[in-house]
């Protein structure tokens, strides 16, 4: 898999790029700001976009904008964004317009080597990533109306690991339930969601954005 890393601190990036070579990936190029990033992709074609959300010049939101502009103009390079906050909000912004090849993950976590290749093997897979924090975040903070609000908690439980990118095995085991009693509880999310049977349609996907848009 060929992935290109972005961050503007050289440490930061040089710590990434090792990382994911450590984890069989071929690090086809860094860039330190947005402008060189999208270069970078445009000349490069990566499969997956490691990007920091806050760049030069202004540190704010850079990142997130090439982010968007990156699966718009390259839909075929999936992004993974990475924060030092927890920031529910980029991370709506982010998943706003079309959540497939998108993830937004907590900088703490990529030090764990095993973390940021599931992550970015998730994304190029076409997969939506939500940092468990700032999908725990969304879920506390729910209120009605909030499309969250009228979920049990097991099923809270359930779409969180759901928005992590968890296959129903995964949510299985991490839960110590039966994967039978997890497609029992993801039919009843999708149904309290509005979210009927559709081949075109990745509904766990859609599931989670639609608590992140509520």
């Amino acid at each position: 898999m060929r992935v290109v890393v972005a961050d503007d601190v050289m440490i930061v990036r040089a710590g990434l790029a090792r990382l994911l070579a450590e984890a069989g990936m071929q690090v086809c190029g860094e860039a330190a700001d947005a402008a060189e990033l999208l270069r970078l992709v445009a000349l490069t074609g990566p499969d997956v976009a490691v990007v920091d959300i806050r760049m030069p010049p202004t540190h704010r939101d850079e990142g997130l904008v090439a982010a968007r502009e990156i699966r718009a103009r390259h839909p075929a390079t999936a992004v993974l964004v990475l924060s030092q906050y927890v920031a529910p909000r980029y991370a709506s912004r982010l998943l706003a317009d079309q959540p497939a090849g998108l993830g937004y993950l907590l900088k703490e976590r990529v030090s764990d080597v095993a973390v940021l290749a599931d992550a970015v093997q998730r994304v190029a897979a076409g997969g939506c990533v939500v940092d468990p924090a700032i999908v725990q975040r969304l879920l506390d903070a729910a209120r009605p109306p909030s499309v969250a609000a009228g979920l049990t908690a097991r099923e809270r439980e359930v779409l969180a690991l759901m928005a992590e990118g968890c296959s129903n095995a995964a949510i299985a085991m991490r839960l110590r339930i039966r994967e039978r009693t997890v497609e029992s509880v993801c039919a009843q999310i999708f149904a309290k969601l509005g979210l009927p049977p559709d081949p075109d349609v990745n509904r766990r996907v859609l599931a989670a954005i639609r608590v992140l848009r509520s």
